[in-house]
């Protein structure tokens, strides 16, 4: 399986002062860790990380302390996380048939979660991981008014990995760069290209680093595992 890491993004909401992903936890960088999740995950055979140039020093460092014996390649991120995957897709290896998009700020995610989204991808065209919300959810309006309740029971927080066919998901960029479409994930671009998206059950330990106190849980988790 192909995978493909994002990482492109800065720190502004976590107060730093460059690509958050080289802000240390536990003595490692959050890239470190995504890194070693996908090593030990059986079903992933190449690595792509997408990023700014600005970075590739660091990230190549990294990647030499980790001694990682996975295909790794680093690739040139664009503007916006939409871009960035669109240029991650178009350096995939020409026998990719499928691809599972990963964020670099979920440090967290296990191997076996990357092994059953691998898995999952073989029988269907797309995919993400996620998991049931817990807390009721309200519609709030402009002014802080409370419009309606969703049912809880059809609401799912969406995380990484996300996986696609790689035909479809290009198609669907394309499709997307042509109607000028902002979304926020791939599954987006599948949704409103009418495609079927399937859930795989995610982690709840699996969140995105975003701030400080995002750091502080992360190296809770990695202290209970250890």
């Amino acid at each position: 399986m192909h995978l493909l890491i994002p990482a492109a993004g800065s720190g502004k909401r976590m107060g730093a002062d460059r690509n958050k992903l080289l802000l240390q936890v536990r003595s490692k960088p959050l890239i470190a860790w995504t890194l070693l999740a996908a090593e030990a995950a059986s079903s992933i055979s190449w690595i792509g990380i997408v990023s700014q140039p600005q970075d590739w020093d660091e990230f190549k460092s990294i990647i030499a302390d980790l001694k990682l014996k996975k295909t790794i390649e680093l690739i040139s991120g664009g503007s916006t996380r939409q871009e960035s995957v669109y240029h991650g897709l178009q350096a995939l290896p020409s026998n990719a048939a499928q691809v599972l998009i990963h964020d670099g700020a979920r440090c967290l995610a296990t191997p076996d979660l990357f092994n059953a989204c691998s898995e999952a991808i073989l029988y269907c065209s797309g995919l993400i991981a996620a998991v049931p919300v817990k807390d009721t959810i309200k519609v709030v309006d402009d002014n802080g008014i409370i419009k309606s309740t969703p049912e809880r029971k059809q609401l799912w927080a969406a995380q990484t990995p996300q996986g696609f066919d790689v035909k479809l998901l290009k198609k669907c960029h394309v499709e997307g760069i042509r109607q000028g479409w902002e979304v926020t994930d791939d599954a987006a671009l599948f949704e409103k290209c009418g495609i079927e998206v399937r859930i795989v059950l995610g982690e709840e330990t699996n969140l995105k680093i975003t701030t400080p106190q995002d750091l502080a849980i992360a190296e809770f988790i990695l202290s209970y595992r250890e």
